[in-house]
This record gives structure tokens, sequence and C-alpha cells, in this order.
């Protein structure tokens, strides 16, 4: 069965950049594009009494006028949501991307990707949500959700889209670091693009070894890759890296490599997704 890419839309300033997105990662590997916006439960009629105490007959129409409300909102929201998806096909029509699908779900949307995600090779979500002009500092809470919850690779697209061709490998031998070398080698995405391994330590033979051994497997494959190790704080490090080098793209494990492992997204993660000004790309 063809995998397809999953791009989440909603109405923040992002869904755009999604679009974008979507549509370089299906030119580049010719999966089809699924878009998807889910009326969450935060936007169904909330449910009030307003009847007090006042009499019967009054009471009455006020509840008919009260559904009759709930029900004129309830389709608003889903008409603003086919016009969001509309818009969305227009943008991927308009950049080349002819097998486009669109789904409008009610519920959970972390429940919902997992309904659907099995036929999903990659899901793509923006930064943050609708709030995103109010919490610049801050990531979306259906992001971190669904980056904890996800069994698929999520690419967070950045506000704007650029010309991707430089990739940053964020790399620091643990399992999800691995799979992301796999993932590159193996999926179309990243042929032709620059790869650059890097990983957080100290400059050592042992560590220049261990960053040969994960470049050659890229390299038997095809792809021109450099290697480097930095000192710092890794996510200030990996920052400041992706800015001075001009990267257009970061590929990283979704977990870190540790002895106890979370339950919770790592937090080198974390920081790399809400201070990068560019797309991440998480690999579980």
């Amino acid at each position: 069965m063809t995998q397809n890419i999953v791009a989440l839309i909603d109405g923040s300033t992002y869904s755009a950049s999604v679009c974008e997105h979507a549509a370089w990662v299906s030119a580049r590997t010719g999966m089809p594009v699924e878009l998807l916006h889910v009326l969450g439960r935060h936007g169904a009629p909330q449910k009030r009494d307003l009847s007090g105490a006042i009499q019967l007959g009054a009471r009455t129409k006020l509840m008919e006028e009260l559904a009759a409300l709930d029900e004129q909102r309830s389709r608003l929201v889903a008409q603003h949501g086919r016009a969001l998806l509309d818009e969305a096909h227009s943008i991927l029509s308009k950049a080349g991307v002819s097998e486009i699908t669109t789904r409008m779900r009610h519920g959970d949307i972390v429940e919902t990707v997992a309904e659907i995600e099995d036929d999903a090779g990659v899901i793509i979500i923006g930064k943050r949500g609708e709030d995103a002009d109010f919490a610049k500092g801050h990531l979306g809470s259906n992001l971190e959700r669904i980056a904890r919850a996800s069994r698929r690779t999520v690419f967070v697209a950045s506000r704007a889209f650029q010309p991707i061709n430089k990739v940053l490998v964020a790399y620091d031998g643990g399992p999800s670091a691995k799979k992301g070398l796999n993932l590159i080698a193996q999926m179309p995405l990243f042929a032709d693009l620059a790869i650059h391994i890097v990983t957080v330590a100290t400059d050592s033979p042992s560590i220049r070894k261990g960053l040969d051994a994960a470049a050659q497997g890229l390299r038997d494959a095809g792809y021109t890759v450099t290697t480097d190790a930095v000192t710092g704080q890794p996510d200030v490090a990996l920052g400041k890296l992706v800015e001075e080098e001009g990267f257009n793209l970061v590929v990283m494990g979704a977990y870190g490599h540790s002895r106890i492992r979370s339950l919770v997204i790592g937090s080198t993660t974390t920081e790399m997704m809400r201070s990068c000004r560019v797309p991440v790309v998480l690999v579980r």
C-alpha cells in the first residue's frame, strides 16, 4: 500500500507553510498528500444551563433559541474547516501535487492521527497552532502531544518555506538517531542533499570513529556526507550551527540516548524545535 503524507491543517499562520512543505516532500518522494483538519473538542458547542429560575414558558423558548445557536455555530465551524481545506488543496495544486485528498474529523487530534497513521509515511505539522502569534516562545500543545504519541516520522514545519538543500543530522549514537540515518539512506526525500552529521561531545579519536561509522552507510548509499563534533549545551550548540552554517533542515531522534528512557519527548529535541527557524524532522 502506498504511504501518504498527512498534513495537519488548522487556522494558524503555519498552515500555508505546512502545505508548501508537504508539496516539497511529495515532489521528492511521489507520495500523495492527505490534508487533515480536526474539529477539536474545544470547538464543540458548549452546553450551559442559562435558564436559571425563569418561568417554564420562557425557559422553553430560551432553550430552543440556545439549541438553534448551537446548531448554527456547529455549521459555521464546519464551513470554516471546509474553507481551510479548500484553500490548502489549492496551494498544493498550484505547487504541482496531483494526488490530494481532504479529511475533516471531529474529536481529539492525537487520537485522530493515531487512527490514520498506519498509512502515513510522514506527518507534517506546524510548530505552533492557531494561537501562534500570542505564544512565540512556546511550542504548540498539539505538536508536543503528537511528537510524543506518534509512531511515524514527524516533520515540524517552520513559519515559512525556504528551499532545502543542506541538512544537519543531530547524532548521539542512540537508537532513534541511528534510525534517522537509515531514514535518510532509504528515503528519496534526501537524495542529492548535502548531509552534515554532528555530535555534541569533546572531539576525540573514539568520537571521530563513531561519526565515521555513522557516515559510512550514507556514503555507501551515494550521499555526500561531512561530520563534526561540537561542544556545549546540545540545543544551543546545534542551534548556533544551524544559523551560522545556513542549514535548511534538521533531522534528529525524537528521544535522546540515555540510560533512563523518558516517556516524554527529549529535552534537547524540545528545545531544538522551539528555537530553530528551520524545519525539524523527528524520527522515532
